[in-house]
């Protein structure tokens, strides 16, 4: 009789539990594992004690393998422990890692004594056909295996990179190996019970910065309308879902590939998030915009990255600051509230870029004051880690710290997990920033949240965050944004939001 692979899936702590959404990669794993086999999922975002329900779970059932999702920054170092005492407790099960930091620095992650196989890019076809291997002890497999990259003697090797695909469309994700999916449900600016969900896969642009990019290879793959008006049935009629989050990497793409999408959405009416681009929004037809408009669409987080237009053109965004200003003033409107993201602080010309974007941000206010803004540091992927198609066509600009000394990047996962890297991995710093300049953004960034708190703050009290922006009011208005400490004093008793670090 056949044996029936086991997998154990982990999603380890990334977020808060309040911040918690469907672990939506572990969940499609889940799916396609079950079409040969079966699997259990562990999410460390709702169980804080997910390390030793992880060898719990262990003790009590036999696994073929272990899978994690890992993500650069904090989720890697929640991502090491588990994996070391899997490894301490259980040293012959097989421990697979995937997702975007494996995908992107597969030599150092291959290399870590606890991860002894590594799937990059896409895993609902590599996973299975890994599991099946490793199930029926037949090592000869492996070499055929598309995506994967695994250990051969001691040698790290990388098999070739598999295709993207949208899967099986007719698989069902299953929620309920959640425990109970509403927990997952979450009060916000858009609803009372939002959800999250991801339609496509990938983005075909090939921003020299993006992991998304790295990752996928400038690979896009649209959904079937059936698969999403399935899902949102599920969400709004079996969870009771109000209101969705979409954590596509550019929900809008073609026009004539979105209209039957934005029927179905518009079918349903539940009110909604996403990442979008400023190019594609303008492109759209009064057609699409009215079905946009029935469909709620109430934010649109819009990379802007600069104003610089040159700089747009090295990072290969494709779009122009004149755009920016024009989608703000489009999307007001329309009654939809566009959530930029600037990189500030880039390695050449940093103090003057910087100071730059910051008039851009309030010549943007002046447009459509209701623009929401995210700042981030731009730090560029290290070469390697780019994809290798972009890496043969345009080799990246040397990067420099403070001293004039080329950045070296981290050749270990423990290195990588360090917090000066995981800061560098989450756009918080960068080894070319100086103190002054640090703290100029800083300041910055603190004055305009005071002034124009997010609406998607639902816990702070309309009294405070009205007293906050009257505070600082006149330090915006004659740009002084020096060492605002009284506003800093008063955002200790209210705490605003802030959407670079807890998102929506």
């Amino acid at each position: 009789m056949t044996h029936a692979p086991r997998t154990l899936l982990i999603n380890p702590t990334i977020v808060s539990r309040r911040s918690a959404r469907f672990p939506l990669a572990v969940l499609h794993l889940a799916a396609a594992l079950e079409r040969t086999g079966s699997s259990q999922i562990i999410d460390g975002n709702v169980d804080r004690d997910f390390v030793d329900d992880t060898l719990r779970a262990m003790e009590q059932n036999a696994f073929d393998a272990v899978g994690v999702s890992v993500m650069g920054g904090p989720q890697l170092v929640s991502g090491i422990a588990v994996s070391k005492a899997i490894r301490e407790r259980f040293p012959a099960v097989p421990i697979v890692w995937g997702g975007y930091f494996p995908t992107l620095n597969a030599d150092a992650a291959l290399a870590a004594p606890y991860v002894d196989y590594l799937v990059r890019g896409q895993g609902v076809e590599t996973l299975p056909e890994l599991v099946d291997a490793l199930g029926s002890k037949a090592d000869s497999k492996l070499a055929s295996i598309g995506g994967l990259s695994w250990k051969n003697n001691g040698a790290i090797v990388h098999n070739p990179n598999r295709r993207f695909t949208l899967g099986d469309t007719h698989l069902e994700v299953p929620y309920d190996k959640l425990g109970d999916p509403r927990r997952y449900l979450a009060r916000t600016y858009l609803g009372r019970r939002t959800v999250a969900h991801q339609a496509a896969i990938g983005c075909r642009f090939r921003c020299t910065f993006c992991g998304v990019a790295a990752m996928f290879g400038g690979t896009t793959i649209l959904p079937a309308a059936e698969r999403l008006e399935r899902d949102l049935s599920y969400f709004k009629h079996e969870l009771g879902a109000d209101s969705v989050q979409y954590f596509d990497n550019n929900f809008f793409d073609r026009e004539k590939d979105m209209i039957p999408l934005l029927e179905v959405m518009a079918r349903f009416e539940m009110p909604w998030w996403c990442f979008a681009r400023s190019d594609a929004l303008l492109n759209l037809s009064e057609r699409s915009w009215q079905l946009v408009r029935k469909s709620r669409l109430r934010m649109a987080y819009i990379g802007a990255e600069s104003p610089n237009g040159q700089m747009l053109k090295e990072i290969r965004k494709g779009t122009r600051p004149d755009q920016t200003m024009e989608v703000v003033e489009l999307c007001r409107r329309h009654g939809v509230i566009p959530e930029l993201s600037f990189m500030v602080a880039p390695p050449e010309n940093t103090e003057e870029e910087t100071e730059h974007t910051f008039e851009f941000i309030r010549a943007l206010k002046r447009v459509n004051p209701q623009t929401e803004i995210v700042i981030y540091i731009y730090t560029p992927l290290p070469e390697n880690s780019r994809h290798e198609k972009d890496r043969a066509k345009r080799p990246a600009t040397p990067l420099f710290d403070l001293n004039g000394e080329p950045v070296v990047f981290p050749t270990t996962v423990e290195e990588w997990a360090q917090p000066r890297w995981v800061d560098y991995t989450c756009h918080a710093d960068a080894p070319w920033l100086d103190d002054k300049l640090r703290q100029r953004i800083h300041d910055f960034v603190t004055v305009l949240r005071c002034r124009y708190p997010t609406v998607q703050d639902l816990r702070s009290p309309s009294w405070a965050k009205r007293s906050l922006s009257a505070m600082a009011g006149w330090r915006y208005h004659y740009g002084k944004y020096d060492r605002p400490w009284e506003l800093e004093l008063a955002n200790r008793l209210v705490r605003l939001r802030m959407p670079q670090v807890s998102g929506l």
